[in-house]
């Protein structure tokens, strides 16, 4: 089945992770989830349940890879594929020093053809759809037909689906975060892209905080790709399948998506895993809502400590005021 892509949720690094995934996906059903990226030279030999595990309720969910030898791409696609993800995505956005050091991320728009090599042996190694997340460009090369041309030999190696971050990526001298907010956006770019190239899929990403922003980029796209305001504001998701899909269906509310996380952390905390690995996604649910302050402070004061259970949910969802009913549209 071909993946709608219509709305996506960012790869964030320490961010989207499988228990970050499994709480997004309470808030929407069909919103496309990616994860971290994870170092494709990592996955052969390292521990795959960690590195690659995840809840099929996750699904649609999509996994993310960083590197630049193709041979060791293939390979983790493969195994990526094996795990039950949806899609292999190759990571040539990132712009931080350490990832540039590994020869991959954002320095890799340079060699276009490295990455159509990449592709192509992926696409061999697995049945799924592999795409490519870049920007619009690197350091002085930031023009249009800088983008163009490295779109254009990367798809002839048989990539579809090119998710475009509308900023141009600054490799030395700007930090991670710098490179998130200090170029400019030039959504313009991403625009042009899918007019002269209509047999690709464009999904764009950078900036998106409004869902007057998303509904703009999908008349002029295929998709919107959200990235910190789905992680500090998670029931912006809420909307979507009315916004997106036109499903009139009523929502769960905030109380009813951390009380429907308690399973969950149940089962994880049975596992080893500690309650504050899970919780720090959580303190963002309430933005908004009479009582954020206090679950935010009572989940972060005291999900740490030793023994720390679904009690410490339940009495922070004491100090929350009462929220939305859940949120109901029309088809």
């Amino acid at each position: 089945m071909k993946l709608d892509r219509r709305l996506s949720v960012a790869p964030m690094q320490e961010w989207t992770d499988r228990h970050d995934r499994y709480f997004l996906r309470l808030i929407s059903r069909r919103t496309l989830l990616y994860t971290e990226m994870i170092v494709a030279e990592a996955v052969p030999h390292g521990d795959q349940a960690r590195l690659l595990g995840f809840d099929p309720a996750e699904k649609p969910v999509a996994l993310q890879l960083g590197g630049a030898e193709p041979e060791k791409l293939a390979r983790a696609a493969a195994i990526g594929e094996g795990f039950g993800y949806d899609e292999i995505n190759l990571n040539v956005g990132c712009p931080s020093d350490r990832v540039a050091a590994g020869r991959f991320g954002a320095c890799l728009m340079a060699e276009p053809a490295t990455v159509a090599a990449a592709v192509a042996a992926m696409r061999r190694a697995c049945a799924r759809p592999v795409t490519v997340k870049c920007r619009i460009g690197i350091d002085d090369a930031d023009g249009y037909d800088d983008l163009y041309r490295f779109v254009d030999v990367v798809a002839a190696a048989g990539c579809r689906t090119f998710i475009v971050h509308a900023r141009k990526a600054v490799l030395g001298g700007l930090s991670p975060k710098q490179n998130r907010e200090i170029p400019p956006l030039h959504y313009e770019h991403v625009y042009r892209l899918k007019r002269e190239r209509p047999e690709l899929e464009i999904v764009i990403n950078g900036g998106i905080r409004s869902w007057d922003a998303v509904e703009t980029h999908l008349r002029q796209v295929d998709g919107a790709m959200i990235g910190r305001e789905a992680y500090q504001n998670p029931y912006f998701l809420a909307e979507a399948e009315a916004r997106i899909w036109g499903d009139g269906r009523k929502v769960p509310s905030r109380r009813a998506v951390a009380e429907a996380m308690l399973p969950y952390i149940e089962a994880r905390l049975a596992e080893g895993v500690r309650l504050s690995a899970i919780t720090r996604h959580l303190l963002g649910l309430f933005q908004g809502i009479p009582g954020a302050r206090a679950w935010r402070r009572y989940l972060s004061e005291n999900a740490n400590r030793p023994g720390a259970g679904p009690e410490v949910v339940r009495q922070a969802l004491a100090l929350v005021g009462d929220d939305e009913a859940g949120l109901r549209r029309s088809a």
